[in-house]
């Protein structure tokens, strides 16, 4: 099967420089494993390189990239390969700071929707709306899934403070 080559290598370049750094960590939220990540970070471009002429504007390009970011993932958790290797839990995290690092880890003790929602909310500063677009979820349940994250991130810091 040929590929159509419509796309322009430049705007495909420009959204790798641009977005990398977001869906590898929209992937280590769910996967939590370094060459899987590397994987579906790969498909998820490709993808893009197929789609490139659909994109309305910047804002809807990378709405687009974090659905198909959290669909990809979402497959590879459920595949049946997936269930039967075997995950290392323990890699780094590449953040910008220390203190980026340690909250993700705090982060990473939460169920996936939350924290799929703090993470778009707060690193990527996506409005509910916003967010509800993209997870295909009702705006109350985003509201719900952001106001229980914190909820439980508040309680983990605060045993983590006082027994850690």
């Amino acid at each position: 099967m040929a590929i159509d080559q419509s796309y322009s290598y430049e705007q495909v370049s420009a959204a790798v420089d641009k977005y990398s750094d977001m869906v590898r960590r929209i992937c280590f939220l769910y996967i939590k494993n370094h060459s899987d990540v590397e994987d579906v970070f790969q498909e998820v471009f490709l993808k893009f390189m197929l789609h490139i002429d659909e994109f309305k504007n910047e804002q809807h390009e990378k709405a687009w990239l974090c659905r198909v970011a959290y669909n990809q993932c979402k497959d590879l958790l459920k595949s049946s390969w997936h269930k039967k290797v075997v995950s290392i839990d323990d890699i780094e995290i590449p953040y910008e700071t220390e203190r980026q690092s340690e909250m993700i880890s705090v982060i990473m003790k939460l169920p996936p929707n939350y924290r799929q929602v703090l993470y778009l909310h707060y690193y990527e500063q996506m409005t509910i709306p916003e967010i509800s677009e993209i997870l295909k979820q009702n705006e109350n349940t985003v509201y719900t899934h952001l106001r229980r994250a914190k909820s439980k991130l508040r309680n983990i810091l605060k045993e983590e403070c006082c027994y850690g």
